[in-house]
């Protein structure tokens, strides 16, 4: 079985203690059965160079390589996040270009490419991870490397005259050409970035998602990001009678809590939702005293300057919306700008009434979908969404809502603060089916799968392949036994001595 090798900007270091997240369970889940190698930045700033640390635990290698000063300020803050983050959620206004951020930028992605070539074998299988390592397939590409490549991007991919911002954004959609296959969160995503590789690469759109380009394949797809949601259930469920959450119910006094949990980003609509909150209390002066929102607002990137401007507004209208609408014995708002242990978000995520989601534009949204799976089924709460979330598409039973728009956000709290027992059980059921039967490592496997496809690596399975309908219907890799001869065939220029009925299933092609 190939070996997967996960390429992101961090690793999730095991001697850091820190796995918690759905991308980390994911990536080890599939690593550990196949045996991995995940590789990136060790998150230490150190002398550069191509020196690699290496742990190990559970079967799978974490080689990670620092950062010099320099280059965390310009690979990581000043071109990573303050010109791609802002870029690619369609906030060009707020990025800040400058040329020697775009060489370290490219630089860094050199630097990791020549590093994790020495590390790879003939048969692996490559997958990247996100907008830091945009250029980092063309650079592997460049020095030989013929594995198969994945890029998956989190975030979303704007439209090609936004993108038209940055002066090097053109010749980044070509470096992501390189690889076999590339995948996005939502459909609207995947063709933002097919309308750009068609202006900025010379790509021609075929069917079926795949692009062509000077004689070579690249396939797109969509595969939405998800949660463990029974996991998330169980933790919700347990911490909702903890004295945490005990505590918070007791603070509320009859009062229904909608709640909010991100980190402080310009692209999570912090602002705007202050601007609704005091809308919801001057327009339905019956919710005073009845209802409050806790915001956690968990500070980040302190050495971007727009996250400090944020933090500065964000303070100075929280202030001006207590002072103006707050009693005595009542706040409508309890802002909270450090992080909070994401066990204890879930127990308030069940006691909440009202979960406030709305983002001006986000990949996907995941606090989407664990407010859902932390709901009581019995007593559910209510979502309220912005319709420019990723999750949008799949949680019909929100309220969707336009995040610019503080009235109807107002108007949204209120109706779902009021909104009877039935309807709240109806819509809760209707996302609760669309998110309970899939899962993080479903997510890996579907997308390792349809990389497979796209690179003509041929699997056998070991029992009958899986059917289906959508495009996560593929065969699971990590059931199937995989031709890595097939592979060394495809260089050598001897396929054609592999196929046949003994290795080749009915049905797969190789092109």
């Amino acid at each position: 079985m190939n070996r997967l090798v996960v390429v992101s900007n961090r690793v999730p270091l095991p001697s850091a203690g820190n796995h918690a997240g759905g991308l980390a369970v994911a990536l080890d889940g599939l690593m550990e059965k196949r045996g991995g190698l995940w590789f990136g930045w060790s998150g230490a700033i150190g002398t550069g160079g191509n020196n690699v640390s290496v742990e190990q635990a559970d079967g799978i290698d974490y080689a990670t390589i620092d950062l010099t000063q320099d280059e965390h300020d310009r690979y990581y803050n000043n071109f990573s996040n303050g010109v791609l983050w802002p870029l690619l959620h369609t906030m060009p206004e707020l990025m800040h270009f400058d040329r020697r951020d775009a060489k370290a930028y490219r630089d860094v992605n050199a630097r990791m490419a020549a590093t994790l070539q020495s590390l790879l074998r003939p048969t692996d299988l490559v997958w990247i991870h996100d907008f830091h390592l945009m250029p980092l397939a063309a650079c592997l590409r460049a020095r030989g490397v013929t594995n198969p490549i994945g890029f998956f991007l989190h975030v979303p991919f704007a439209s090609a005259d936004v993108l038209a911002a940055a002066p090097e954004m053109g010749s980044l959609v070509r470096d992501l050409l390189a690889a076999d296959l590339i995948g996005f969160q939502t459909e609207n995503d995947l063709a933002n970035f097919a309308a750009a590789a068609e202006l900025f690469g010379d790509a021609m759109r075929g069917p079926g998602n795949l692009l062509t380009m000077a004689g070579r394949k690249v396939r797109l797809g969509v595969f939405p990001v998800e949660i463990e949601p029974h996991g998330f259930a169980d933790l919700a469920d347990k911490m909702a009678a903890g004295p945490e959450a005990s505590r918070l119910r007791a603070s509320l006094t009859g009062q229904h809590l909608i709640f909010g949990v991100e980190r402080l980003d310009p692209t999570k609509g912090l602002l705007q939702r202050l601007a609704g909150l005091r809308l919801l209390l001057e327009k339905h002066p019956q919710w005073h005293r009845r209802a409050t929102l806790l915001q956690i607002a968990a500070v980040s990137r302190k050495e971007v300057s727009s996250y400090r401007a944020l933090r500065t507004a964000l303070d100075r209208d929280a202030g001006c919306l207590n002072a103006d609408l707050a009693e005595p014995d009542w706040l409508p708002l309890r802002l909270v700008s450090r992080a909070v242990d994401r066990t204890l978000v879930a127990g308030y995520m069940r006691v909440a009434r009202v979960g406030l989601v709305t983002p001006l534009r986000d990949g996907m949204n995941l606090v989407a979908k664990e407010f859902v799976a932390a709901q009581n089924p019995a007593d559910p709460g209510v979502l309220v969404l912005s319709r420019f979330a990723g999750a949008a598409q799949q949680l019909d039973g929100a309220l969707r809502i336009n995040p610019h728009d503080a009235d109807a956000m107002a108007d949204a709290m209120d109706r779902a603060l009021a909104m009877p027992l039935a309807e709240r059980r109806e819509r809760w059921q209707s996302m609760w089916a669309a998110i309970s039967d899939r899962s993080p490592l479903a997510w890996g496997r579907g997308f390792v799968a349809a990389l497979l496809r796209a690179s003509s690596i041929v699997a056998v399975p070991d029992r009958p392949l899986r059917t289906g309908t959508g495009p996560l219907a593929l065969m699971e890799p990590d059931e199937a036994g995989l031709v890595t001869d097939l592979m060394v065939a495809e260089r050598t220029g001897e396929r054609e001595k592999l196929r046949g009925p003994k290795l080749v299933p009915e049905g797969v092609q190789l092109n």
